[in-house]
């Protein structure tokens, strides 16, 4: 009978610790699919720097990847909106606030990589992006990313973006000679392209679309994307069953016109920018 006891308390106890707490409060869900279902407050990680992707606005921010969210998370829930609270996550902390539990989910410009599969459980890609190169408007020396050959960019923590450009592959792409010059996140490396202390910011043509419109023409970007960046749904390792309900959600977002709708809302009419036209394949929830 104490044997038969003991085993229960520990099997409650291994499933208590198994819970996702998603975000605080009383009640606790196994995933975050049960916490979109069951009314709970949903906590998104976005990026708030980031102008036409998640800006911070007031209260909230807003853009491309805020809009997505929501679409997404109502999507799941039924078609009903979903209590939301919105976490700043930069490029540096995506994982770890996904790991501890400080977010329950992050849409944030979050490029599904081989090396971060193994951190995290993407759901989508919901778009593909390509990385490519912006520069001041009255710069001639840079006219395409082969270009950036002994010059100064950005290098952006938590961001692999300056790689592509540095390191061969498989983990880089060009393996040019660039010096590197270290940024908290992209809105400072827009900064110091301003102040001439770096010669072009490399990363997501979506990112630097927003950055350039934001500028009101003071930037170019080339519109030489040179790689497949898939913005993937960040979950906590291990949770397919929102995995797969988030990919189920972008598949009707596609088909029903939504995600064309909210692509051109945000980055309709800049010049040089390729914006995708199908829903990319999803990449599974392993």
């Amino acid at each position: 009978m104490h044997m038969r006891r003991t085993g229960a308390v520990l099997s409650i106890a291994a499933m208590a610790a198994g819970l996702a707490a998603c975000g605080g409060g009383e009640q606790t869900y196994a995933t975050v699919a049960d916490k979109i279902t069951g009314g709970g407050t949903v906590v998104v990680g976005t990026k708030w720097d980031q102008p036409s992707l998640g800006l911070k606005m007031g209260n909230e921010p807003e853009g491309f990847d805020v809009d997505v969210a929501k679409a997404v998370l109502k999507e799941v829930n039924g078609g009903k909106d979903v209590k939301i609270e919105w976490k700043e996550s930069a490029s540096s902390n995506r994982e770890p606030f996904l790991q501890n539990g400080t977010v329950d989910i992050v849409f944030a410009t979050y490029s599904i990589t081989e090396e971060r599969k193994g951190k995290v459980t993407f759901g989508g890609p919901y778009v593909i992006a390509h990385q490519d190169v912006m520069v001041r408007k009255d710069d001639t020396s840079i006219n395409s990313p082969q270009d950036l050959k002994g010059k100064k960019i950005c290098k952006a923590s938590g961001s692999n973006s300056y790689k592509r450009i540095t390191d061969p592959p498989p983990d880089g792409q060009l393996d040019i000679d660039a010096t590197t010059v270290d940024a908290a996140n992209y809105s400072e490396c827009v900064q110091k392209l301003t102040g001439s202390n770096l010669d072009a910011v490399t990363t997501d043509d979506l990112i630097l679309a927003g950055f350039a419109k934001q500028a009101g023409g003071n930037f170019k970007v080339l519109g030489q994307g040179f790689t497949d960046e898939k913005y993937g749904i960040g979950l906590k390792k291990g949770d397919k069953k929102t995995c797969e309900a988030v990919n189920k959600a972008v598949a009707t977002l596609w088909s029903n016109g939504t995600m064309k709708t909210l692509l051109d809302k945000w980055f309709g009419g800049i010049q040089g920018l390729k914006l995708s036209e199908t829903a990319p394949p999803a990449e599974g929830c392993a």
